[in-house]
């Protein structure tokens, strides 16, 4: 049975590895294609169960921002870009594969301007261009299999209810979490980069957060959280802002000012 484990993981490893686009390994077990259907499923039951925000003004404003962010990305990966305002008064955004986003009404009070909205929104791209939905799934498949195949080794034995016990606690807290929070500053960054390249001001990313993090009601510690907290995005963001204020300037350069109102 331990032969059978081994063989398992190995083979795991070497048939799902990958590289995002900032260069991390990553886990990929789901087809790309599947990944989208699911997207995509999924977001068009929300537009049929969650209030779509209707007035014509909100709508082309967060239009004019997703544009400008989606026009610098490859050619290949420009098409088929969906983004869809939902009423609610949360502060929160989210992404799906297959290219589809949601803005909630509740963040565009947080995000005060278009450079922290394309903040946002170029973080979403980031989740999805790094398929970090696939990521997420593929890491909860391989843990569960894990775990089910250590019970089957364990079963028995004394230590055995043990063992699963800490090994579901491990898996949350070691694994589940912190590659989530992984999955968050890595958008942070290319979302960073992605909003400068488009002609948006990056320094408003860091503005974004201060807001955010004003706006927090009763956070939970970041050991115990799928999100860093506002302080650790901040430094993340200003660690990297030379090079995105490279870029920034560059897009002014080449006549790149986006004006969303």
């Amino acid at each position: 049975m331990q032969k059978l484990v081994t063989l398992i993981a190995l083979a795991l490893i070497t048939t799902a590895c990958a590289t995002s686009p900032t260069g991390r390994s990553q886990l990929l077990l789901m087809p790309e294609s599947e990944m989208d259907q699911m997207g995509v499923a999924a977001f068009t039951e929300m537009k049929t169960t969650i209030d779509v925000e209707k007035a014509a003004a909100t709508n082309q404003y967060v239009d004019c921002v997703a544009n400008a962010v989606i026009a610098v990305l490859p050619s290949d990966q420009q098409r088929n870009w969906e983004v869809v305002v939902f009423k609610d008064n949360s502060a929160n955004a989210f992404a799906l594969p297959g290219n589809k986003i949601g803005v909630h009404t509740g963040i565009l009070k947080v995000a005060s301007d278009q450079g922290q909205l394309a903040a946002i929104i170029g973080h979403e791209i980031g989740h999805v261009l790094a398929q970090h939905g696939n990521e997420r799934m593929s890491i909860e498949y391989a843990s569960q299999t894990s775990q089910q195949l250590l019970g089957a080794v364990m079963e028995g034995t004394q230590e055995g209810a043990m063992v699963m016990a800490a090994m579901g606690v491990g898996a949350q807290y070691g694994v589940a979490l912190p590659y989530s929070r992984s999955h968050e500053t890595e958008a942070d960054l290319m979302g960073l980069r992605l909003m400068a390249k488009a002609g948006f001001d990056p320094r408003a990313s860091v503005t974004l957060w201060h807001n955010m993090a004003a706006n927090a009601n009763g956070a939970p510690p970041e050991f115990m959280s799928t999100h860093p907290s506002s302080q650790s995005r901040i430094k993340g963001l200003q660690a990297n802002m030379k090079e995105a204020l490279d870029l920034y300037s560059a897009a002014g350069k080449q006549g790149k000012k986006p004006r969303c109102q």
